[in-house]
């Protein structure tokens, strides 16, 4: 604790039981099986020990448990308010669960609790990015790294952050300020690499092999390393050791993945059961009737975050970034075993109120008075029929690419969380091969309601397929829209470097070089493939 620092609870008679002494060591193996039962038969003994309630919501966490997790560090925090790392895990679990404004009012009283806790405040100014608050989140990492320079991973995220709002150069100068302090950071090459402007000199490719043949980093850096070398090899055409590097970075993220992460088939024979003609003639005039939301969906590197640019170019339109909002609702209705009988049960007003749920919660990250604005989470394509259901007014465009050109392009993306499907080529491509059947099936029992914008076309002729779009959405044309490019706006994708430039083919026919590998995906993908852009 530092000086000035509110007192904190006395944990000596805890620190001296030897059932909780037990579980800190299980927990500090990772033997979660272990320190569960002792932690929970610990807290019926003595359901007041903060300490252990803490640990226990630790335990929940590392397992994906967050709300229990809260739960517990609530618990935690309203017996004991001072107690700094329970209110410290509180903001992070928050954090975590797209929390971010609940995660700063943590944080704010950390503050007065222990002021001079790097932590808290590098914490607080990623929350401010993450609500669009860049000046204050520039503000906040500066004042950070004055007092504490030698702090790698924070220069990391301030690069982060300078990259989100355009300033290029900058975040790569920061980005190295990290790598002089810590040269086997794997994130922190896969960060440059993932500028997809930067090419590696000799030096560093030599950097990221020494720090690969180190045998005391950690899997995250190892992985975060094969794909930043996979995409230095790619930028000097040794496809063979770029596939390499990008299969070796994809089989040791694969291993950390639960399977249900990896497969989405089950859901979407459940959604085209539960979605029928009848089911939303019965619904008709139901929901939110608000027009407000436009949503990009799609897989992944499919062009969304160009439409997105180009859309954010319009006086009527604003970008916000992907939103984490619909799967928060599609998460209360439980899992999709649930979802059919808890839809069908549901009442106008039970839809309406979903609707106006995801209005309040997006409301934070609306800057501008423009009557419409963007939620572009591409994996938003499971919940179409519950967008419409609960938003029938919204507007939905499909982004599309090449089925080889995707995939492979999201399987040489790391990408900071979720999308699980993309470290497989097989699970890639069932994973496409599901979303274009699910988007078929939506066509049908929902003729005109989604508007599909094919990548190849918008390259091929760009200013056609703008209007087009703008047609499709009932927007009236602008030319601020044909050049996208000049919008000063935030963009936090991966292609945040991409969309600030013309329109380029280079990128098309990309995996064309890797195709000798590409087999797998081939197979996975089946008659999706040779049908594209039809639908078998």
């Amino acid at each position: 604790m530092t000086a000035g620092a509110a007192p904190q609870p006395d944990f000596s008679r805890q620190l001296r039981n030897p059932r909780l002494l037990e579980a800190a060591v299980a927990l500090n193996e990772n033997r979660l099986h272990d320190a569960e039962p002792l932690l929970r038969q610990h807290l019926k003994e003595d359901p007041f020990d903060v300490a252990a309630i803490r640990m226990l919501a630790e335990l929940a966490g590392r397992i994906g448990r967050m709300r229990d997790a809260e739960t517990l560090l609530r618990r935690a925090v309203e017996l004991a308010p001072n107690f700094i790392a329970a209110r410290s895990n509180l903001a992070i679990v928050l954090y975590r669960q797209n929390r971010a404004a609940e995660a700063i009012a943590e944080l704010d009283a950390l503050a007065a609790l222990d002021p001079e806790d790097v932590a808290h405040d590098s914490l607080k100014a990623a929350a401010k990015g993450r609500l669009g608050d860049y000046d204050e989140a520039i503000d906040l990492y500066g004042s950070v790294l004055e007092r504490f320079p030698g702090q790698p991973k924070i220069w990391m995220s301030y690069g982060h952050l300078l990259k989100t709002v355009g300033q290029q150069a900058q975040s790569v100068a920061a980005y190295r300020r990290a790598l002089d302090i810590s040269p086997a950071l794997g994130e922190v090459w896969w960060s440059l690499a993932n500028l997809k402007t930067v090419r590696f000199e000799d030096a560093d490719i030599a950097l990221m092999e020494a720090g690969l043949a180190r045998d005391d980093i950690s899997s995250e850096d190892r992985f975060h390393l094969h794909f930043a070398l996979g995409k230095a090899l790619e930028d000097r055409k040794q496809a063979e050791a770029s596939f390499r590097h990008y299969d070796a970075g994809n089989r040791l993220r694969v291993e950390e993945l639960d399977s249900h992460e990896r497969n989405v088939s089950r859901h979407v024979e459940a959604a085209k059961a539960l979605f029928t003609p009848e089911f939303f003639a019965e619904r008709a005039g139901q929901g939110c009737q608000a027009e407000d939301p436009v949503f990009i969906l799609g897989l992944p590197r499919a062009g969304s975050t160009l439409l997105e640019q180009i859309l954010s170019s319009h006086s009527l339109v604003e970008g916000t970034m992907e939103l984490p909002d619909i799967p928060h609702i599609a998460g209360q209705l439980g899992s999709i075993d649930h979802w059919p009988r808890k839809l069908a049960e549901a009442s106008a007003e039970d839809l309406r109120r979903m609707g106006e749920t995801f209005l309040d919660r997006t409301r934070i990250q609306r800057k501008t008075g423009k009557p419409f604005f963007i939620d572009k989470l591409p994996n938003n394509w499971i919940h179409v029929g519950l967008i419409h259901l609960i938003l029938p007014n919204a507007k939905i465009i499909d982004a599309r690419r090449h089925p080889m050109a995707c995939c492979f392009s999201n399987f040489k993306q790391h990408f900071a969380r979720g999308q699980g499907f993309t470290y497989s080529l097989t699970d890639i491509g069932r994973y496409y091969a599901d979303y274009v059947d699910l988007m078929a099936h939506f066509d049908a029992v929902l003729p005109g309601c989604v508007v599909r914008m094919f990548h190849e076309d918008m390259v091929e002729d760009s200013e056609r397929e703008i209007r087009r779009l703008l047609d499709g959405l009932g927007l009236p044309f602008e030319e601020a829209c044909l050049r996208f490019w000049e919008t000063e706006r935030a963009v936090r994708t991966a292609s945040s470097e991409q969309v600030r430039r013309p329109i380029f083919r280079e990128g098309t026919e990309q995996w064309l070089m890797f195709e000798p590998w590409l087999d797998e995906l081939k197979q996975a993908l089946g008659p999706v493939l040779t049908a594209y852009p039809a639908v078998p």
